[in-house]
């Protein structure tokens, strides 16, 4: 399998890497009915990250294959006959155990999470369902996660519990094995006038008494001084975490899109897309992704995925 990335994304090449070593993930490609949700799933599949049963109407599915180039021959396909019957239908894929991941195709992303939510057929566990954002940052020495930028608008304390234990288990099912976590706020300093510095104080006393588990976490800290080592220094901050965070849990939707965007359009970031929390990885996409982006969003999935199976196994 050749799932090189560009030169400078040695850390989704890494990611890539590591995903060939697993077979492919069962995954259902949720309504792939544009060009490039179709033709992203198709790679995946050619690759062996993935072993893709699309859920489309068939007969439009055929005619974008036809007129976009991309052989959809041999794979799986389960007929639907609308952008919420494909979620539905990509959701009872799972819960029969016939997929082991879901993939946005072009749907919109309320719709896939709608079904994923229901109460009655969905795919909830006891954990709030959040999403990770996975970065390939140029100069930084590993992935950096920032969660939750596109399900949670304002997370509550208990669902920014959540977050952290769902970008943990990212974290881990990409070899960080005791990811250091950046409470994030506006200042370091922990003050009454700024509600998101007494949620990150009270995280980090959750990670002191043992409710949270399995990586380092400091909060409140400014952006700056979270992933700069000067600036932590210069602010007289002394942790684990300060100045070498490799996650980033922002205080709501709103600051962690413009963060991941910023970074990306800024920085020349790629940014692969993750939903956990529900019973499989989700895989998010949007028409703005590159191809190196979905393939490392399906890599990621399928380590989540492993990831899993060998905790369930331990």
């Amino acid at each position: 399998m050749n799932t090189s990335a560009p030169p400078g994304r040695e850390k989704y090449q890494l990611v890539l890497a590591m995903a060939a070593r697993h077979a492919p993930l069962p995954t259902a490609v949720v309504h792939p009915c544009d060009a490039t949700s179709l033709s992203g799933s198709v790679e995946a599949h050619r690759l062996g990250l993935i072993n893709a049963t699309l859920v489309a109407p068939e007969a439009r599915l055929r005619k974008l294959a036809m007129e976009s180039g991309s052989e959809i021959e041999g794979l799986t396909i389960v007929g639907s006959a609308h952008s919420h019957d494909s979620a539905a239908k990509g959701v009872a894929l799972v819960r029969s155990g016939r997929a082991e991941a879901l993939m946005k195709g072009s749907l919109h992303t309320e719709e896939l999470m709608g079904a994923v939510v229901g109460h009655d057929s969905g795919l909830r566990t006891e954990r709030r369902i959040s999403h990770c954002f996975i970065m390939d940052v140029i100069d930084r020495p590993a992935p950096l996660i920032v969660t939750d930028a596109a399900v949670n608008i304002s997370p509550t304390l208990a669902e920014k519990a959540d977050i952290v234990h769902n970008a943990i288990d990212v974290a881990h099912a990409i070899g960080l094995d005791r990811p250091l976590i950046a409470i994030l706020s506006a200042t370091e300093e922990v003050t009454p006038a700024i509600p998101s510095t007494i949620e990150a104080a009270a995280l980090c006393k959750m990670a002191d008494r043992g409710q949270i588990v399995g990586g380092i976490l400091d909060g409140p800290l400014a952006l700056d001084n979270a992933i700069d080592p000067a600036a932590a220094a210069m602010k007289h901050i002394v942790s684990a975490v300060a100045g070498h965070a490799n996650v980033l849990v922002v205080p709501n939707l709103e600051a962690g899109n413009m963060l991941a965007k910023s970074v990306s359009f800024l920085a020349g970031a790629e940014s692969a897309g993750i939903v956990m929390g529900a019973r499989v990885p989700i895989i998010l996409t949007s028409r703005a992704d590159s191809v190196v982006t979905r393939l490392a969003s399906c890599a990621v999935a399928v380590l989540v995925a492993a990831w899993r199976r060998r905790s369930t196994a331990g």
